[in-house]
């Protein structure tokens, strides 16, 4: 079966919420419903999705931001991994980001996500020479 990638529709709203958290990508303190909003807010930005007969398995989430591009929410249904889906949304991101003249593209993964890190080491990811710091500006609520 062959995926379509397109870009994000309204509609692909609740089923793309549901693969993120079927694939453990939501945090308390990222409402799924705020990223799509701010990503979908700017011209630098965009949501690809891919589906197999009409069903959404795939997201990436792409931006560029002068210096270089950025990958978020790259997810694949856990059910039809391992068929190289993840490597087409990938190629995908990559290729609008190029034609957007990103000179580099850079993704975070979460520490202990060793899966993910394979999977991006295999696309011809590096670690990179940098520390990630963060700082919360307002109070996470408590859950």
């Amino acid at each position: 079966m062959s995926m379509h990638i397109r870009d994000f529709q309204e509609s692909d709203r609740s089923e793309l919420i549901a693969l993120w958290e079927t694939c453990d990508l939501t945090r308390p303190w990222n409402e799924p419903h705020d990223d799509i909003d701010r990503c979908l807010s700017t011209r630098d930005s965009a949501i690809l999705v891919g589906h197999i007969d009409g069903t959404l398995i795939a997201s990436v989430m792409v931006g560029a931001d002068g210096h270089r591009g950025w990958i978020y929410y790259q997810a694949i249904s856990p059910d039809i991994r391992q068929h190289g889906r993840g490597r087409e949304m990938m190629a995908e991101a990559e290729l609008w980001l190029k034609a957007r003249d990103a000179p580099k593209v850079q993704l975070m993964v979460r520490g202990g996500n060793r899966g993910a890190a394979a999977f991006y080491e295999a696309l011809g990811f590096d670690l990179q020479d940098v520390v990630v710091l963060g700082k919360w500006l307002t109070p996470l609520e408590s859950t």
